[in-house]
């Protein structure tokens, strides 16, 4: 498995958008979470984010062995939407980070 996360952008195979526009907020917020603060908190593993100048759902590698539904159910929304992947390849404190 590569290290280097998927991004999930809104072209589709067929190089058309995907709408509706807000399907990465969609997303991002259904996996997401309150914790004592009032403030929103994207998983660790699914989060928006812009790769090469485009704005795309980065989904971390790791997931796939650490929750694998979550993994399951973002992958399968890419696919039944034909939606192009890029490699996140941002390294050091740009990275996403594995939660310890």
């Amino acid at each position: 498995m590569s290290e280097e996360n998927q991004g999930l952008t809104r072209m589709m195979e067929s190089d058309d958008h995907f709408e509706p526009t807000v399907w990465i907020e969609n997303l991002v917020s259904i996996l997401a979470s309150f914790l004592a603060d009032p403030r929103l908190r994207y998983s660790h593993g699914v989060q928006p984010n812009v790769v090469d100048g485009e704005i795309c759902l980065v989904v971390a590698t790791w997931l796939e062995s650490s929750d694998r539904a979550t993994y399951d159910h973002v992958m399968a929304f890419a696919q039944s939407n034909q939606l192009k992947t890029k490699l996140d390849r941002r390294s050091g404190e740009r990275a996403m980070q594995k939660p310890a």
